[in-house]
């Protein structure tokens, strides 16, 4: 039969290594199957009365059926971790909220611009869907304050600190510039941007590239045939009535781009419109912006028209100027260019009606 070896160590004091340790001698038998009896009595009464009298820590390698109670051992391993130190639990501190004074440095607390920060700001503010027909979330863990940009940067008070500490590098207002007309004199070109506050994936607004630039006609150094050939090239961006021409840039992706590219095309025209081109020459009373009564068929019909009134009359010293520049013709001619310049309205054919009665002779019946 197969040889089963029983081994057991002795923990004598006088075997120690260097640090203190104790030990261990081992000292192995061998045993035959026959011989199990013998060995479950030694490890019953040899053993344990050789390990209290010297001390000895025995153990085996042979197979042996599993002894003791469960519930013994586990209430053993519940005793054990009793005596175990528990973990700290660390308790959270107050928000800084409740330790606030109320003539607190609010720029201190804010100086820069953050996310929001609901132990910071002592306001009971709210923002969410309400759930169940209540009242919207909390400030604590509330996600849809974070996400949105605030100004608590931007207080009163951080403004007036901003604008003084700025203050030593700023010039003095020109004490010509007193007036918007003096203003609009001396820098008549006018820049308009704009800066959006969105919620979503970027702060960048595609919107805030657009430049508007403006400037009125009368401020540029223009003589008629500039400002009628300019008028002619911009179209619908001259406000006749304000006398203004807006260019609108927004094809670049970046405002400084946009605003260059603006400035470009200002300087185009304006220099586009003192350009005198061969075929201007050419052009013929219907082709004019608009109605002029200088050089005009009007006004050769009317002077040979009042010529041949006066001749009929006897009087034969004619005078052409006299004739312009009387109250007459000058009253037909103001009428008929409005008539033709502004369109046929009530009020332009009465005057005109009215000036020809006058320049005719007409009786007011007729």
């Amino acid at each position: 039969s197969p040889a089963i070896y029983f081994a057991f160590s002795f923990g004598l004091s006088k075997y120690s290594c260097r640090s203190g340790c104790k030990m261990a001698t081992c000292a192995w038998m061998p045993l035959s199957v026959s011989h199990w009896q013998l060995l479950l009595r030694w490890r019953r009464g040899v053993l344990p009365a050789l390990s209290s009298s010297l001390g000895i820590r025995g153990y085996s390698s042979a197979l042996s059926p599993r002894s003791g109670n469960v519930a013994v051992r586990n209430r053993a391993s519940t005793s054990r971790d009793k005596r175990l130190p528990q973990k700290f639990k660390r308790e959270p501190f107050p928000p800084r909220t409740e330790n606030m004074m109320e003539d607190q440095d609010w720029s201190s607390v804010y100086p820069t611009a953050a996310s929001f920060k609901p132990s910071v700001v002592p306001l009971p503010v709210r923002m969410g869907y309400p759930v169940k027909r209540g009242v919207p979330p909390d400030k604590i863990g509330n996600l849809e304050l974070i996400k949105i940009p605030n100004f608590l940067h931007l207080t009163p008070v951080a403004i007036k600190k901003h604008c003084a500490a700025l203050k030593d590098f700023c010039t003095e207002w020109p004490a010509a510039l007193h007036s918007d007309e003096k203003c609009e004199q001396h820098f008549p070109i006018e820049i308009e941007i704009a800066d959006y506050v969105s919620v979503g994936l970027s702060v960048r607004s595609p919107k805030a590239r657009v430049v508007t630039l403006s400037v009125k006609l009368s401020s540029l150094n223009l003589d008629d045939h500039a400002r009628k050939k300019l008028i002619k090239l911009v179209g619908e961006r001259y406000c006749k009535t304000t006398d203004t021409l807006t260019i609108r840039t927004d094809r670049c992706p970046l405002r400084k781009q946009n605003y260059d590219y603006a400035k470009y095309l200002l300087t185009v025209l304006y220099h586009e419109s003192w350009k005198t081109e061969s075929w201007e020459s050419e052009k013929t009373e219907a082709d004019m912006e608009e109605y002029i009564w200088e050089n005009s068929i009007s006004k050769k019909n009317l002077l040979e028209t009042l010529r041949r009134m006066k001749t009929s009359e006897g009087d034969t010293d004619l005078n052409r100027e006299e004739l312009i520049n009387s109250e007459l013709v000058k009253d037909y001619k103001s009428s008929l260019e409005s008539l033709k310049n502004e369109g046929e309205t009530e009020d332009n054919i009465s005057l005109y009606k009215e000036s020809v009665k006058r320049l005719l002779s007409l009786s007011a019946a007729s």
